[in-house]
């Protein structure tokens, strides 16, 4: 049975607008979210955790370690950079613009100094569209994509992981919904949108073909290009549910206070934690030296504060591992 997909080019307000509804003028550029978990009341309840949206961000670093930079291939320890892709899209707290509207930060941000930290490299951060990440690893372009990238079977036959955080996705929806998901059948007849080329769209899809499997509507999946169209068509009820990273639906929903979390689930599927991780083009030397730089960090304590900066200390991982059992690939 075919899916019925809808793309949708919304064009108008900016990712910019996000950026700038989320953050506190009143207070330098910082915006309050909730901390992992705290309640979802107020007052003596609610923990935050107040993020810097500034461009001088006073980011969390660490020393080089010989023994671990020694193990990265020649030809980056002579270019003395490590070139790193990551996904230009707005999605805070992974990755977005800064109140300048220039600077790049985000956990993702962090973390690929921390690694370069102890690589004793230079980084070199580029931001493209997220089928560019892959072409340009495919191409050598770039050394390694950081952006919250999860470990699929699929992919692990061209790249290598060295895993770094937790993967779990969350279905948001407009506040007040009534909504609970927790299976295909919850999302069976609804307009949930989703990125596409994401495991959560494949995870979509496949919950679709579960539901009309056992006669029910498929799910009416849509495109968005921005996450301010995909947030626009959420508030004025155009869709039902949008499925994203958890990180980011839980920093838009503490921040904008107009959308809720209506239900989780792990980024690899039903039966095995997904995780996050560095990813490198296949046998290219990088992935044995990258987890071993994030193991360092783990180590270290640095890891910790950078995740705690973020909202995002639910999701650490113990250590760093390469290629892990990942999403299963679809009918597996």
């Amino acid at each position: 049975m075919t899916t019925r997909r809808t793309v949708s080019a919304v064009i108008g307000l900016a990712a910019a607008l996000v950026l700038g509804a989320c953050a506190n003028p009143t207070d330098g550029g910082t915006t309050d979210v909730a901390a992992p978990g705290s309640g979802s009341g107020s007052g003596s309840d609610r923990t935050t955790t107040k993020i810097d949206n500034s461009p001088d961000q006073k980011r969390v670093t660490t020393q080089k370690v010989a023994s671990i930079a020694a193990q990265v291939p020649a030809e980056v320890r002579k270019r003395g950079t490590l070139a790193i892709v990551g996904s230009a899209d707005s999605s805070p707290p992974l990755g977005f613009y800064a109140t300048d509207d220039k600077t790049r930060i985000g956990v993702e941000i962090d973390i690929v100094h921390l690694v370069a930290d102890v690589l004793g490299l230079r980084p070199e951060y580029t931001p493209v569209s997220w089928e560019n990440i892959f072409v340009g690893l495919d191409s050598a372009k770039y050394d390694v994509g950081f952006s919250n990238i999860t470990v699929t079977e699929e992919r692990k036959e061209k790249y290598d992981f060295a895993t770094y955080r937790k993967d779990d996705l969350a279905f948001e929806a407009k506040k007040g919904s009534g909504l609970k998901v927790a299976d295909h059948k919850d999302v069976a007849g609804r307009t949930v949108a989703v990125d596409t080329g994401t495991n959560q769209e494949k995870i979509l899809v496949e919950w679709s073909e579960q539901a009309e499997k056992a006669g029910l509507e498929p799910v009416d999946i849509k495109y968005y290009k921005a996450p301010a169209d995909t947030y626009l068509a959420l508030e004025s009820g155009r869709i039902d549910l949008f499925l994203g990273p958890n990180p980011t639906a839980a920093y838009h929903v503490a921040s904008a206070g107009r959308t809720e979390i209506v239900g989780t689930y792990s980024g690899a599927g039903a039966t095995l934690q997904g995780l996050i991780a560095a990813t490198t083009k296949k046998d290219s030397g990088l992935v044995e030296p990258l987890a071993a730089a994030l193991n360092e960090v783990i180590d270290n304590g640095t890891y910790a504060q950078v995740l705690e900066r973020w909202g995002l200390s639910n999701e650490t991982v113990e250590k760093s591992e390469i290629n892990p059992p990942g999403l299963p690939k679809t009918g597996e």
